[in-house]
């Protein structure tokens, strides 16, 4: 039977790596439907290059544009952000690709979970913003949860090797960032473009800043405590700058499973769409001999704050991750404008941790509530900073 694939951030880096593996892997996989924001340009030559029936701008105000430029093909265009969740509903998808970066994306997700469709997830949002409320859903529905972030897919791959009751723990990996050999005190005046510069991976600019503050791994902590109904403090985070290892499993006996490969998106996300079948692919095969040799470090916590704040959120629960999570997406977003310093990231993430009042088993109205009052908040302090400093 052939996949019918919808991918929700198709212009965005995972979703041109899911289109070429998808036309690499040919016949039995369908692109059924592509969505972008406000890049139509990009996502009219998807259209037209791979044919989707149905296809989504949600920034509104680039619909007639877009429409112009796919009025000559046979495709069903929806507008604004309810496109996705129309999307995600559809009869014509069995597979929805979600990498729609923030909150935009979870109520597309959860619509898709609740019509019982098969969620590639390549974005930690809808397991921080919504693990609880996600995972009452999939039980419900039946719906199956794949995940397509590098270091859980690895996870994923390596609990295959026993039960769930067998795991003594999950061990994360991370790169390190630009600035994982630094003191804080060196880190306080890192520039714009020190933080830009992955010494692995190529990413966004929002994904390559939360790797430079270890954001990511704190994101990947509260994810995986969802996604794998493991207790947090069986989840462990260790520094591999190499990052050929993406992740590993403990056993109880003492084995450990481990995942290696390319640090290419392409590998995961291939496995998400032919679970649990293995093909040959485009991803380039790791070389052993090649390697010379594998490193595992601790990370610092004190330099790197967010990772031991990412800790305290997991083990609290309720909105506190939906703060955390839209808070630090409001402060890179102001790292990356050039109003604050890359070290008043983490800062204004524990101001918002320490203001906001923590509730608990919430509907996605009040979790997309919080997440508002988190980015407002950071706004806010971080115009009255400069006026300060002023």
């Amino acid at each position: 039977m052939v996949k019918r694939i919808a991918i929700l951030g198709s212009t965005g880096s995972i979703g041109k790596n899911a289109l070429r593996v998808i036309e690499s892997l040919g016949e039995g996989y369908e692109v059924a439907a592509l969505s972008a924001h406000s890049r139509v340009e990009l996502l009219a030559e998807q259209v037209r290059r791979y044919k989707p029936r149905f296809a989504a701008i949600t920034n509104a105000d680039f619909t007639e544009e877009f429409r112009g430029l796919v009025g000559d093909l046979d495709v069903e265009v929806l507008a604004g952000p309810e496109g996705l969740a129309e999307i995600a509903q559809l009869e014509e998808v069995d597979i929805v690709l979600t990498a729609v970066v923030g909150a935009a994306g979870l109520p597309a997700v959860l619509s898709a979970a609740k019509a019982g469709k098969t969620l590639a997830i390549a974005n930690k949002e809808p397991f921080v913003i919504a693990g609880e409320l996600l995972t009452q859903i999939v039980k419900k529905s039946g719906s199956v949860i794949l995940p397509v972030d590098s270091e859980h897919s690895a996870i994923f791959q390596a609990m295959q090797a026993g039960k769930h009751d067998e795991v003594s723990k999950i061990i994360l990996t991370s790169s390190g960032g630009p600035f994982r050999k630094m003191s804080p005190e060196e880190i306080e005046n890192v520039t714009l473009e020190q933080a830009l510069s992955h010494p692995v991976w190529d990413m966004g600019p929002k994904i390559t800043i939360d790797s430079a503050t270890m954001m990511n791994k704190a994101l990947e902590v509260i994810e995986a405590h969802w996604l794998f109904d493991m207790p947090v403090d069986k989840i462990e985070v260790l520094v591999h700058p190499e990052s050929i290892v993406h992740s590993l499993v403990e056993f109880v006996d003492g084995s450990m499973i481990a995942q290696l490969g390319k640090p290419d998106m392409c590998l995961p996300i291939q496995y998400a769409l032919t679970y649990p079948a293995r093909v040959a692919g485009i991803a380039e095969h790791l070389q052993l001999d090649e390697l010379g040799k594998l490193t595992f470090e601790k990370p610092n916590m004190e330099t790197f704050r967010a990772l031991s704040l990412g800790y305290e959120v997991a083990r609290t629960g309720g909105t506190a991750a939906v703060v955390f999570n839209a808070a630090n997406e409001a402060a890179v977003g102001e790292f990356l404008a050039g109003r604050i310093k890359f070290v008043r990231i983490v800062e204004l993430i524990e101001h918002c941790l320490n203001k906001h009042k923590v509730k608990r088993q919430v509907s996605l109205e009040e979790l997309l509530e919080a997440d508002g009052w988190a980015r407002r908040e950071v706004e806010q302090r971080a115009r009255e900073h400069k006026s300060v400093r002023a």
